[in-house]
């Protein structure tokens, strides 16, 4: 004797989001977070905060330029994070790519700094070129010429 219990339209709706919040739960077990700390080079202190561990590093300097501008720290570094790299502290001497998961290293303190600009070829021939007066003779050629004028 099977009986059929009915239920009521708020059992169900209750039941109905028992089963969402246990998906939503299953979900974000998916996704690890932790707790990061970013020393931006050339401030006092770290800035913290949390992510998930499939953030890309882009995102996270977008969001330690953020933080650090609305804390209004100084230097004031802008806002073009294409300008920046961050480096994982403890974990080699390699920035890590933009598109590269934050958590990918296993590191959790990170080291933010400007770009190095590299000089072009045409800078460099232009800085040998200003170099070719200050050699040895040119000193002593100043250096004859100033005593001779001064007596």
């Amino acid at each position: 004797m099977a009986t059929k219990t009915r239920r009521s339209i708020s059992d169900k709706a209750l039941l109905r989001k028992l089963t969402q919040k246990k998906k939503k739960k299953d979900d974000k077990s998916k996704n690890n977070r932790f707790l990061i700390s970013i020393n931006v080079f050339g401030s006092a202190g770290p800035i913290r905060f949390v992510v998930d561990e499939d953030d890309n590093a882009a995102g996270v300097i977008q969001t330690t330029l953020k933080i650090y501008a609305r804390e209004g720290r100084l230097p004031v570094l802008g806002s073009d994070i294409n300008c920046f790299v961050i480096y994982p502290v403890n974990a080699g001497f390699d920035a890590l790519k933009p598109w590269e998961a934050i958590g990918s290293r296993g590191v959790r303190n990170f080291l933010l700094c400007k770009n190095q600009s590299k000089p072009n070829m045409t800078e460099a021939r232009s800085q040998v070129a200003d170099r070719k007066g200050r050699g040895w003779r040119t000193w002593l050629q100043n250096s004859l010429t100033l005593k001779i004028l001064s007596h």
